[in-house]
């Protein structure tokens, strides 16, 4: 494919290099996969974008990770399946499409075929056989048929509750959704609302979710602990209060059963169905005027521990069950109606919140457990007891220490009364789906006056959404053509359910859709997915830690008992990369500023104010956005991958550096240079056998680098530690070239290995400039049918080492040492020492202390 007339050391041409091979791997198939190829399957999945607009460097971080490491796997003989789609409906498409007067399919199809461009421009590379849109009605078909499922198995249900709503966005969220009382998706402050939704049952999952967490033995433990944090199981008991004046009863639970003799008090959530009614007629109107302003603040707002505590009493009054004690029933904004039962004995004695809300309104404080077993008085604390103690003040429990075997003894003894049982609880709420918006999937059910509710027959899915001339924020229940029907059961007029499903709802699955995007018949072949799932590797987003993850893994589980799969957990491996800030600057009058148009000093060239600047995630608003198609341009497309994976740890928060960028070129050059100089010689180095045994010093410096390489570059790729990786090639390139300088006549063999390992190694990661040298040295076929090198172990083992030495921790010279000395400390120490440039810097100085690590460095410590 390539001109050798055009190879030339000093012109490393990269725009004729990348255009040359930017559509050779996908059209020889090498991303391609069979189903049936399932010996050595890799299945690698990168979590599918959003289609908003042009990609950004940061958004590249993603990809070019994925490709680099399936181009490793596939050079290890793996089948790899990488396959590629688009999370396609959902708010952030709507509102744009309306910001621009278009049509969300218009501007999503558009954005898609942007992302395939910018992809082809990178040289990354998916299974394009497989593509999928979930915007699609052959996707979204599946979607509504895996609704009706969950409907008549109970999973999906429709009830009225207190929902979160976003006046901005015009629908409901779920609770994941809100960050900080505000919605993720606009920033726009959540407020609360009555509305009957449709909702997924995860709690019936909640046990096995948690309990399957221990399986997940390859993901991040931070991103288990936020799950196992979500899901919030907690142990205790449900304790039944009567009221003072009425025949109802309060129901509680607690995880301190044991403090029960010190409930002084009740609190109810403003919202809970009794308060209307226990409230007496001279509370009636503060407790509406309360429950009014605690509905409109949001769940984040009234359970922040720091701020004042407020309430408002009812009037009405409880029986405490073990000793028949009358105790005030307040309302108050810390207790939510989504967790437990709405309602909490209030013990101030032992539990913080509960105690700064007895000393705000005065109430009684009763110690029940205490540090000796001594009586204590309330008034006398400054501060809850939380942790253990004795009992006190407890009846029959009196001297028993506060702990799990006491809770125990509690549960039974209201079990034996009647009055409580023992209940685990959790945190976990019903995933609410329903969303009152246009671009999303439509719910397949239909509402009946003589029937209820009935599912759309599965014969006439997918129900699509209609294609009209955009509405923008008006849903589907301003469009009668849409929503007018007749009942499939009785015939009569009925209409369409005219709410969308969350988009969480398409992301849930579409991993297993891959395997068989193109089927009509059946939402995804059950056979090749239980051969080729669970996904090997996963990658994406640590954002994506409770909302995606959680709700693919409970849609996995309740696929798999509608017999259709037969594996518990969707990932094996999990990955998350960090993200990739740019500085952005601010104007007190012109708002962001485009760093372009900031000076060195931090001013505006223009004006000459001095900015504010902060480190941020690049986004068009901030004005901060680096766009891949600058830097391909100036730099070529291989300089953006190795600098994106050399610039730091994947899984950690970096910033973008152009002097990186630049740094990265020239160490291409530098590369293109030495292969092109040496490729006739590498070529015919081939042909002869390499004796390392018969190397002299220079050479087999250069041997024993590149089967260092090839160890720690194989090893980087398993961790994902790219950024070493691409050290490491920097290493053997400036060994190789060191070696280059002093030979006085090349050993062509070593030559040939040593730079043949260099292309293989790089290649991945810079796959263009990587074909083009695997042609300059002579071969015909692609590198990445090359087969990964293997490193020598005798290799590994160096006759002699670099070692840094450092005086007063800046490095000032290398010691060249035996592998055996350099594990010496005291070798380490005098051979440092006796160095001729350190002698010279030290002259006049007095060595205070020598630290020596074997095998890392030495530093001098002078004055």
């Amino acid at each position: 494919m390539s001109n050798t007339s055009n190879w030339t050391p000093d012109d490393y041409n990269f725009k004729e290099i990348e255009e040359r091979w930017r559509d050779f791997w996908h059209e020889n198939n090498f991303f391609k996969v069979e189903n049936k190829d399932t010996a050595n399957k890799f299945y690698y999945l990168n979590m599918f974008p959003y289609p908003s607009g042009e990609m950004h460097v940061g958004h590249g971080r993603n990809w070019l990770i994925g490709d680099a490491y399936c181009r490793y796997l596939i050079m290890h003989g793996y089948n790899v399946l990488n396959p590629m789609g688009y999370d396609a409906f959902g708010l952030p498409a709507e509102n744009a499409a309306i910001d621009r007067g278009v049509h969300p399919k218009e501007w999503t199809m558009n954005n898609i075929e942007t992302f395939r461009r910018q992809f082809r421009q990178w040289g990354v590379v998916f299974d394009w056989n497989r593509e999928l849109a979930t915007c699609t009605p052959e996707y979204y078909k599946w979607n509504q048929w895996l609704f009706i499922q969950f409907f008549n198995k109970g999973l999906a249900y429709r009830k009225a509750a207190v929902v979160n709503w976003c006046n901005d966005c015009d629908t409901v969220l779920a609770n994941e959704q809100v960050v900080d009382g505000a919605c993720e998706r606009c920033g726009s402050e959540v407020e609360k609302k009555d509305l009957t939704q449709w909702f997924f049952k995860i709690t019936d999952y909640a046990q096995e979710l948690l309990d399957d967490l221990n399986k997940l033995e390859f993901w991040p433990d931070r991103v288990k602990l936020m799950q196992r944090n979500w899901i919030g199981r907690s142990e205790g008991a449900l304790l039944k209060f009567k009221l003072a004046d009425f025949d109802e009863e309060l129901e509680v639970f607690t995880t301190r059963p044991d403090t029960i003799f010190g409930a002084t008090f009740m609190v109810l959530a403003p919202e809970h169905e009794l308060v209307e009614k226990i409230t007496t007629g001279d509370h009636k109107a503060a407790v509406e005027h309360y429950k009014q302003e605690a509905i409109a603040k949001s769940d984040i707002d009234r359970q922040n521990v720091t701020r004042e505590k407020t309430g408002v009493f009812t009037g009405a009054f409880a029986l405490n069950p073990v000793n028949g004690r009358k105790i005030p029933i307040w309302i108050a904004d810390y207790v939510l109606m989504g967790y437990g039962t709405g309602a909490i004995m209030a013990v101030p004695a032992h539990d913080q919140r509960d105690f700064e809300f007895a000393r705000q309104f005065d109430l009684e404080i009763l110690p029940v457990i205490t540090e000796d077993g001594k009586p204590a008085k309330g008034e006398d604390m400054t501060e809850a007891l939380e942790a253990g103690g004795i009992m006190v003040n407890s009846g029959e429990f009196n001297g028993l220490p506060a702990g799990k075997e006491t809770i125990g003894k509690f549960i039974k003894w209201f079990e034996a009364q009647n009055k409580g049982e023992g209940q685990i609880n959790f945190r976990l709420r019903d995933w609410l789906i329903s969303r009152q918006r246009y671009w999303g999937t439509p719910i397949p059910m239909i509402h009946c006056e003589n029937c209820g509710i009935v599912p759309v027959p599965e014969n006439e899915l997918p129900i699509e959404l209609p294609d009209v001339e955009f509405l923008g924020k008006k849903g589907l229940a301003e469009i009668p053509d849409f929503y007018e029907c007749t009942c499939p059961k009785c015939g009569n007029a009925a209409k369409r359910d005219t709410d969308t499903m969350d988009t969480f709802v398409d992301s849930s699955w579409y991993f297993l859709r891959y395997i068989s995007p193109k089927a009509e018949d059946k939402i995804f072949d059950s056979a090749a997915v239980n051969q080729w799932l669970p996904v090997d590797q996963y990658v994406g987003g640590i954002e994506h830690a409770i909302l995606h993850l959680l709700y693919a893994r409970f849609i996995t589980k309740a696929i798999r008992d509608l017999g259709l799969i037969n594996f518990d957990e969707p990932f094996k491996q999990l990955f998350t990369q960090g993200m990739i800030t740019h500085m952005a600057y601010k104007s007190k009058t012109m708002g962001w500023i485009n760093p372009i148009d900031v000076d060195k000093e931090g001013k505006h060239k223009k004006t000459g104010e001095l900015l504010h600047a902060e480190i941020a995630k690049m986004s068009k608003s901030k004005k901060n956005v680096v766009s891949p198609h600058d830097i391909i341009e100036e730099y070529g497309t291989d300089t953006e991958r190795l600098y994106t994976l050399f610039m730091g740890p994947p899984e950690r928060e970096i910033e973008w550096n152009a002097e990186g960028v630049r740094g990265a070129y020239r160490f291409l050059r530098r590369v293109w240079s030495a292969v092109i100089t040496h490729h006739e010689a590498v070529i015919a180095g081939r042909k002869h056998t390499l004796d390392a045994g018969e190397l002299d010093k220079n050479a087999k410096a250069l041997w024993n680098k590149m089967h260092q390489t090839i160890d720690s570059v194989s090893q980087d790729f398993k961790r994902f530690h790219f950024n070493t990786a691409v050290s490491a090639l920097m290493e053997l390139t400036n060994t190789l070239n060191d070696y280059l300088a002093k030979a006085n006549t090349l050993n062509d063999a070593l030559l040939s290995q040593s730079i043949e390992a260099l292309i293989k190694l790089i290649s991945p990661i810079c796959p263009f400039i990587g074909e083009e040298m695997w042609r300059a040295i002579g071969f015909d076929s692609s590198v990445l049918k090359a087969e990964w090198p293997v490193a020598d172990p005798q290799g590994l083992v160096a006759d002699e080492v670099e070692i840094p030495v450092q005086i007063n921790g800046k490095l000032r010279e290398s010691l060249f040492i035996t592998a055996e000395k350099a594990n010496d400390r005291k070798a380490l120490e005098e051979n440092a020492l006796a160095l001729e440039g350190v002698q010279k810097r030290i002259e006049g100085q007095t060595v205070v202390r020598v630290i020596a690590v074997p095998g890392r460095l030495v530093n001098l410590v002078v004055k």
